[in-house]
């Protein structure tokens, strides 16, 4: 039994001590503020559907005319997929209007609720369960 423990704990350690990149799932509350809402409208420049969320990064025209690049993030991939969203769906140069909440640190990122087309067409986005407002759909 003695040798099967030190079997067994050997490759644990060994991985905890990799030191490789981690990225740990949070809570929406430990990165966005619920109380700074957001609306981005922009054009899609790249779509990332990695786990634990997708990540839509696009170009925003703010007031000044100055192009300012935006990370959203979104639901999990699975998540999407059950909505309806395919990997086609947002294409890189689709316009979108994004609702969704800043960032605490002030960064170009936000926390995606709704993406809504040219067209009206409206798409949830968002992730249930992480505490964010209105995280009842």
């Amino acid at each position: 039994m003695r040798r099967l423990s030190g079997f067994i704990t050997t490759p644990v350690i060994l991985v905890m001590l990799a030191g490789g990149d981690v990225t740990a799932h949070h809570s929406f509350a430990a990165e966005f503020d619920a109380n700074k809402p957001i609306q981005l409208t922009g054009t899609v420049t790249k779509m990332e559907w990695v786990n634990p969320h997708i990540w839509m990064h696009i170009k925003v025209k703010g007031p000044d005319g100055k192009v300012e690049a935006w990370a959203i993030e979104g639901a999990a991939p699975n998540a999407m997929f059950r909505r309806g969203v395919r990997k086609d769906s947002l294409p890189v140069g689709t316009a979108v209007i994004v609702d969704g909440f800043r960032a605490k640190n002030g960064r170009n990122v936000a926390n995606g609720r709704q993406i809504t087309y040219p067209n009206g067409l409206k798409l949830f986005m968002g992730s249930s369960g992480t505490g964010a407002p209105s995280d009842s759909q």
